[in-house]
């Protein structure tokens, strides 16, 4: 006898169909559900995939469209690839966040142009200020090629434009460390330069001057560069009334002629009501060109008499020079005679040292080294009401040298006695934040005080309402650019005697930036992309392997999972003979 399935092959098949046509119905719901509503679940430590609180609000306050374009388009190396990867995810979270007013699109701005349309766009790109990486890209086996890349970023907003690049750099760095430190600094590169755009009017900032403050060549680049994002007003603090509140900060740089009471408390009362300031001083007169002559030269205070202003506010600049045998820059020395020709050597120089930042700090978190010449050190000062924080620093091998300091080149013919450099970590940059006190407090005419207030119509106060922030260096170099007949202004950082461009402009704009800030932005570089690297050695030797782990394998499971299920399905639905 032979029993049939009691099962309708029609009912089955109509089963079949409406749970199909259900999940269908389904999928198409969830996928339209889906391009309406977008949300992410960042679940990386460091949240890479996350936007900082400044950055949303900026963008909400986004009216009109910004058009982005990014020169990082085709077959880069995996770590040019992954930074370009980044920037298209950060680009569409920020499109997503304004509402489709961020516009971005990739390009190769050198695809298919003949040589010379190569030439005239490089040309171009260089007046804007984006100029080319020259990539090394391996081929097959010990193969090599060169290839031209751009990784830097047109911004542009109304009529006004921008540039910025996408690739960081540091001294202390491997080239894998420096595409990680690029990624992580992405959002704070393209929203700082999207801020600048859309204001509707630049910040100010003062130059102060009056003192014997460097004006001209020297200070060229910085200045320059920062017109880019503020209007920047030179103004003699000797034939002004004050320093206008209408300033966000106050830049004072190296200045070289004393500064008396009345010209203090221009600078007090500009603090006392709101200013921010960035002041790079130096407190020994030295010049490096006094050493061409006799080789010696002797470095003797200003006597500015900044030191109870300063000091009032929570940190002391002192006399001194700082030496440092572990991070410093060479200078060019004659040391002999070679035929008719001096023999010139470059001898590391402990008076020029560069600071490598390990400050958590977003102002100088992940930045390049900075350069300093002839810098003096700085001591805080307790004071509860004012915080204080280290943002560069020597290394930890340094010493300081009080004044009078006698600068000599015969110290290169000696090896430096390293048991002498025993100080760690001396600050030459600090950040004071806080409500400040007027040094001038109980020391001020009550009748001067009636003038300044009723006919001058001038707010004097005591101390600072709200938190104010303040910036001192103990170096005016940091500021300056060299000069050179042949090329004019050089970069300001730039070493010329090793090719090697320092980060002083970052720090010097990181600074104004948190200075004068309000939305906070600087927060994004607070980001600290971790590196996970395979280990390539490992990669190479277990390749086959971990090639038929990732497709051997599942196309292997598949199979096995395929045929039991048909296995499985064929044996429940045929009919069976008893």
């Amino acid at each position: 006898m032979v029993n049939k399935n009691t099962s309708n092959p029609k009912s089955l098949k109509s089963k079949s169909i409406t749970r199909f046509v259900l999940i269908a119905g389904i999928l198409i719901l969830l996928n339209i559900i889906g391009t309406k509503i977008h949300y992410r679940i960042d679940a990386t430590a460091e949240k890479r995939f996350s936007l900082t609180n400044p950055t949303k609000k900026l963008l909400k306050n986004l009216k009109e469209p910004v058009i982005i374009e990014v020169y990082l388009k085709g077959e880069f190396p995996a770590g040019f690839k992954r930074l370009a990867e980044s920037t298209s995810d950060l680009l569409q979270q920020l499109k997503e966040q304004s509402n489709g007013l961020i516009r971005f699109s990739f390009l190769n701005p050198l695809e298919g142009k003949n040589d010379q349309e190569k030439k005239e766009i490089i040309n171009t790109l260089a007046q804007k200020g984006i100029n080319p990486v020259n990539l090394q890209v391996q081929g097959d086996e010990d193969s090599y090629s060169e290839k031209l890349i751009y990784p830097a970023a047109k911004i542009a907003f109304n009529q006004k434009e921008t540039s910025i690049s996408l690739l960081e750099s540091h001294l202390s760095m491997t080239p894998q460390e420096k595409l990680n430190n690029s990624e992580a600094m992405l959002e704070y590169k393209f929203m700082t330069a999207i801020k600048h755009l859309i204001e509707p009017d630049k910040k100010k900032i003062a130059y102060v001057m009056g003192h014997g403050e460097p004006l001209g060549y020297n200070t060229f680049d910085m200045l320059t560069y920062l017109e880019k994002y503020y209007d920047i007003d030179t103004i003699d603090l000797t034939q002004n009334i004050d320093i206008g509140n209408y300033y966000s900060a106050a830049i004072i740089c190296k200045p070289t002629e004393p500064f008396d009471e009345k010209n203090k408390f221009k600078i007090d009362q500009y603090i006392m009501n709101g200013g921010k300031l960035f002041a790079c001083v130096d407190v020994l007169n030295f010049n490096n060109d006094s050493l061409k002559n006799s080789g010696a030269a002797m470095a003797l205070d200003y006597g500015l008499n900044l030191d109870d202003l300063f000091f009032k506010w929570g940190v002391r600049i002192n006399s001194d020079f700082v030496e440092d045998i572990d991070q410093n820059n060479p200078i060019p020395v004659t040391v002999g005679m070679m035929g008719n020709q001096p023999d010139i050597q470059l001898l590391p120089w402990s008076y020029f040292p560069f600071s490598i930042s390990y400050s958590l700090h977003p102002i100088a978190k992940n930045l390049d080294a900075v350069m300093f010449m002839y810098a003096s050190s700085l001591d805080t000062i307790a004071n509860p009401e004012i915080s204080k924080t280290i943002l560069l620093a020597s290394s930890n091998y340094s010493k300081r040298i009080p004044a009078p300091v006698r600068v000599s080149l015969s110290s290169l013919k000696f090896k430096p006695n390293s048991s002498s450099f025993k100080e760690k970590n001396i600050p030459y940059a600090v950040l004071l934040e806080g409500k400040f006190q007027s040094i001038y407090t109980n020391r001020i005419d009550p009748q001067f005080i009636k003038i300044y207030t009723d006919s001058l119509h001038k707010n004097y106060q005591t101390a600072c309402t709200n938190d104010n922030k303040i910036i001192l260096v103990g170096d005016g170099d940091i500021f300056l650019n060299d000069f050179v007949n042949s090329r004019g202004p050089l970069e300001c950082g730039y070493y010329k005697f090793t090719d090697k461009l320092f980060a002083n402009k970052s720090f010097i704009t990181n600074s104004l930036e948190y200075l004068t800030d309000e939305y906070g932005l600087l927060e994004a570089r607070n980001k600290n992309l971790t590196l996970r690297l395979l280990d390539s050695g490992k990669a190479k030797k277990n390749k086959l392997t971990w090639q038929f782990i990732n497709i051997g394998l599942p196309a292997i499971l598949l199979m096995i999972f395929g045929s039991a299920y048909f296995f499985f399905r064929k044996r429940k639905y045929e009919g069976r003979v008893d």
